[in-house]
């Protein structure tokens, strides 16, 4: 019996060690210091490619709707988008088939150029959908910033006749004859948004994905390979052409898929000498590790280049598929350091992750999903002017408002519940709101499991969730901010 009753406290005590050990692993303490800025935020953004040109044919009031949703500081609270300048098909089809884009990434693939041969005349009443989502953007959203971006030049143009690529993906498209051609045809689109429309793109991208191998004749879109001496070559006849339009647009350069071409090609810039010619600096981070997006922060940061992260989006199931791109994005705001973010599409037909909105292009019907709500958590309450602090989470977000007197947390919960104990250094808070979304939760107000105590905010994170807490910092940061950096 008492050899029994021995056991049975030692299973006791055997099960406590467990319960404390994994108490232990599912809690987190950490500081955060709203003193010490690591960048300062300019805003979040989406491309208008490809989804601008579809639900531009939309009914104004949905048109309307969709772009609220998107702009507004109660929706998305987006400020930032790039304007894709279509190249635009060979209209007779002579090197490839008659839509092969639709066999791949769809109709909606299809960009307008706005010539058809060397010596046309400009047709600027093309592109009339993606347009008219531009200017209803600016319309709503006067600050808006925007990038005028190039995934081809026109068909005729091309080695291969067609604006997908080169019959080699590994091999640029774009003749060299035609260099001087393609520069005016970009600054001449830049030219004519300012003159007809009172838009001036503050930046220009002549490239995307130009070291890969994707882009090739027959291909699903439009796109062209430079490899990184032609991309050189090519901004040296641009670079003088942009400056004497009379245009303040600057170049950017070299949007790469991945982190590591575009260390490759800010490296063969900085050895060529052109960074000089262009004035920011765009990366995509569809592949990437974070020593990869430390080292591209650190090569921008010595050069004086602002850095965007100007297109990424990944697939995935449902929520985790959401939280695990979210993931990608905290760690695109920690590691690289950007001053903007963007989403590669608004909205798409059959995916959930790749977009915030999902409908039909055609019968003009349309919802928000998840990733909307998951996206909303992060930039609806961290817009242009707020500065992003230090937080030794890589699970978190930190980030103060201009005036000082307002913290913003974001914090991503794992595969179980955790609970976070964070030191708030530089101020004492009070927790003024908060949100959460999960499964069974979109953006919803929330009480429970926060709890401040002097310097540190404990909060009780669910599992597969995101959860901002917007507080009152006291008394408001006036003071000058310790390390704050451009």
């Amino acid at each position: 019996m008492q050899k029994k009753s021995y056991e049975m406290r030692l299973r006791s005590i055997v099960i406590l060690l467990i319960c404390l050990l994994t108490t232990s692993l599912q809690a987190a303490n950490y500081s955060i210091d709203t003193r010490q800025v690591r960048q300062h935020w300019d805003g979040w953004g989406v491309s208008l490619c490809w989804w601008a040109a579809q639900c531009g044919k939309w009914d104004d009031e949905k048109i309307d709707e969709i772009v609220e949703w998107l702009v507004s500081p109660d929706g998305l609270n987006y400020s930032h988008f790039r304007y894709n300048i279509g190249g635009g098909e060979d209209p007779q089809n002579r090197h490839c088939t008659l839509h092969h884009m639709a066999q791949g990434k769809g109709l909606r693939a299809e960009m307008e150029g706005f010539k058809d041969f060397s010596g046309d005349q400009y047709h600027w009443e093309r592109d009339s959908a993606q347009r008219k989502i531009l200017l209803k953007i600016r319309e709503k959203r006067p600050d808006a910033v925007f990038e005028a971006f190039s995934n081809s030049c026109p068909y005729y143009m091309t080695w291969s006749g067609c604006v997908a690529g080169n019959k080699d993906g590994g091999k640029d498209n774009l003749r060299p004859e035609y260099y001087e051609e393609f520069a005016h045809y970009l600054v001449d689109v830049c030219k004519h948004y300012k003159e007809a429309y009172g838009i001036e793109f503050k930046t220009l991208e002549p490239f995307n994905e130009s070291l890969t191998n994707y882009w090739y004749q027959g291909g699903s879109q439009e796109g062209c390979h430079f490899d990184a001496q032609s991309q050189i070559r090519f901004l040296r006849v641009l670079a003088p052409i942009l400056q004497q339009s009379g245009l303040s647009t600057i170049l950017s350069a070299s949007d790469e898929t991945s982190v590591a071409h575009s260390i490759q090609a800010f490296e063969a810039y900085r050895d060529a000498d052109v960074l000089p010619l262009i004035g920011q600096w765009n990366t995509h981070t569809y592949e990437g590790n974070n020593e990869q997006r430390i080292h591209l922060s650190s090569l921008a940061r010595e050069a004086g280049k602002p850095l965007w992260m100007s297109e990424t989006g990944s697939g995935g199931k449902g929520i985790e598929g959401n939280l695990k791109m979210t993931q990608r994005l905290l760690d695109d705001i920690r590691y690289l350091r950007p001053e903007a973010w963007f989403d590669w599409q608004y909205m798409e037909e059959r995916s959930d992750q790749w977009c915030t909105i999902r409908g039909s292009f055609t019968g003009q019907t349309y919802e928000k999903v998840k990733n909307y709500y998951v996206r909303q958590q992060i930039t609806r309450f961290t817009g242009r002017g707020y500065d992003i602090v230090e937080s030794d989470n890589p699970q978190s977000l930190a980030a103060v408002n201009a005036t000082r007197d307002t913290l913003v947390l974001v914090l991503l919960g794992g595969e179980t519940e955790t609970k976070h104990d964070i030191l708030i250094q530089g101020s004492k808070i009070k927790v003024k709101k908060a949100y959460r979304t999960s499964a069974t939760e979109d953006m919803a107000k929330i009480k429970k499991g926060i709890r401040v105590k002097g310097h540190t905010l404990s909060v009780v994170l669910p599992k597969q969730s995101i959860t901002t807490i917007i507080s009152i910092t006291r008394p408001p940061l006036t003071s000058p901010i310790k390390g704050e950096q451009n």
